[in-house]
């Protein structure tokens, strides 16, 4: 199941993740929350994320024109 993986940083920013598989999210969300970096493989690549407060799982995608 594809969707889209909000990352909630602790800096309060948001990283998006667009048209990724669910077990991606449920990586992040297993990872330490303590760490100061996150790890993933997104299409192939290493990815390194800085720490992050809360992963939020959106099933579809979301419509960016709608004006958020």
């Amino acid at each position: 199941m594809k969707g889209t993986a909000l990352l909630i940083n602790k800096d309060h920013s948001v990283t998006v993740l667009e048209n990724v598989d669910h077990d991606l999210y449920e990586e992040l969300t297993n990872q330490d929350e303590s760490a100061d970096q996150i790890h993933c493989t997104v299409d192939e690549k290493e990815i390194t994320f800085d720490s992050i407060s809360t992963v939020v799982w959106y099933e579809d995608s979301i419509d960016w024109a709608y004006g958020y």
